[in-house]
């Protein structure tokens, strides 16, 4: 006869320690509530330092906020000191989701917009999933990292030339680190969302070409912060254990959709 299976066990996120980059934003906001609803300590963290402070305090015990600038290698090392301080040991969950974007036409795109946005999107969580598995490589600590990728890292869209390449490179960097840092115990995976309202996009999305691409999507919606919230539980947890260089996609069905 089969034990039976602790479904709420496989999910949960006691004794865990998480930091959530572009915390200060509607998504990473989201997934410190979720992760921190799930039992863990969270560190939010962001350049906009009374939104991280704000949500901390709405959060309550077990999370703080730190000032990070994921262009900066000696700010990481300092949010990740003061995460540590702050928590009482290496955090083991790092959700990579600080980003930005750009829109112009491809011809009018400048190489500062193309830089800023590599600089943010692709770099920044080099830099920050390098940081974070260096410090858990040194504990002998398994961890999960989950690096915010996109659908647009597969499909394109007008205007974003920085943000398309950016994500694709985050899709392949994803399965690097997982070939990598498998030995060390740690998990990497991506979230790819499909469109989601957020301060990038508000604008676009209520334009007319927005609403025709709404309409390409099979559920025809957008999606919501809280559609990734399982998506985000299963990688961080037990339940997805032997998930390692994985993308979980979570579209509407927009990137099966030939149109």
């Amino acid at each position: 006869m089969e034990t039976p299976l602790d479904i709420a066990g496989l999910f949960t996120l006691k004794g865990r320690r998480a930091f959530v980059t572009g915390a200060s934003g509607v998504l990473g906001a989201h997934f410190a509530r979720v992760l921190h609803g799930a039992g863990a300590q969270v560190v939010l963290a962001a350049r906009r330092r009374e939104a991280t402070a704000a949500l901390a305090a709405e959060l309550g015990a077990g999370a703080a906020a730190v000032p990070l600038d994921v262009t900066d290698p000696s700010s990481i090392a300092a949010a990740f000191d003061a995460a540590e301080a702050a928590l009482g040991g290496p955090c083991d969950i790092l959700v990579n989701n600080a980003g930005i974007a750009v829109t112009k036409p491809f011809l009018q795109q400048g190489a500062e917009d193309w830089d800023g946005v590599m600089a943010v999107n692709l770099r920044g969580c080099f830099l920050v999933g390098q940081q974070a598995a260096r410090r858990l490589a040194a504990a002998k600590q398994p961890g999960s990292v989950i690096n915010i990728a996109s659908v647009l890292g597969e499909r394109i869209i007008p205007g974003v030339a920085g943000y398309t390449a950016a994500k694709a490179g985050l899709l392949h960097l994803t399965r690097q680190m997982a070939v990598e840092l498998a030995r060390f115990s740690i998990r990497v995976n991506a979230i790819a969302p499909g469109y989601v309202a957020t301060d990038l996009n508000r604008d676009y999305f209520a334009s007319e070409a927005g609403q025709a691409m709404i309409r390409r999507i099979p559920q025809r919606r957008l999606g919501s912060p809280a559609d990734l919230t399982g998506a985000l539980l299963l990688l961080a947890s037990d339940a997805g254990a032997h998930m390692t260089g994985a993308t979980v996609t979570v579209d509407g069905g927009h990137s099966v959709n030939p149109l």
